[in-house]
């Protein structure tokens, strides 16, 4: 685990992992800063993963309808199973991982933030290791907007600085 990963999700109130986690003891280490860790499996992780880990997490938090899940697509061509729940759940923000490609795009169609944070590892076909922060605002007439949306970069994969 990048030690950089490590100080950026002690500075979080929640931690949020989209998949394709790897290896385990990256995570004891995420569980470890004590911070609440929502994570879903991804295609690469292990039986032991994905018994550790769903395949989705839906919950709501500040007023805001999130869903986690790992393969999704991208608005407007999400896979059939995802564009099928996605009319049904109507989420605020719809957060997925797969593709290693960072992208943050608003889908007007089903009123929806796309969030895809690209990959942290140095494992893989991207190119640059990214990750997302980004706030919550918990009152007033804003609450459950996303804020303060950062791209943190790593470096180039297979590097650990």
């Amino acid at each position: 685990m990048d030690d950089r990963i490590l100080d950026f999700a002690s500075g979080v109130d929640m931690i949020w992992h989209a998949g394709d986690i790897g290896n385990h003891e990256g995570m004891d280490a995420l569980e470890q800063l004590g911070k609440p860790l929502i994570a879903v499996y991804g295609n690469i992780d292990d039986h032991t993963m994905r018994s550790r880990y769903p395949l989705h997490q839906k919950f709501v938090l500040n007023g805001v309808k999130v869903w986690i899940t790992h393969i999704g697509g991208y608005p407007p061509r999400y896979n059939n199973r995802t564009r099928e729940e996605l009319k049904k759940e109507k989420p605020d923000v719809f957060i997925c991982g797969h593709s290693h490609i960072l992208k943050v795009v608003y889908d007007k169609n089903i009123d929806c933030l796309h969030m895809n944070p690209g990959a942290a590892g140095i494992h893989g076909f991207h190119k640059m290791r990214t990750m997302l922060r980004f706030e919550l605002v918990q009152e007033g007439d804003e609450k459950g907007k996303v804020t303060n949306l950062e791209v943190i970069e790593l470096g180039k994969r297979g590097q650990l600085r």
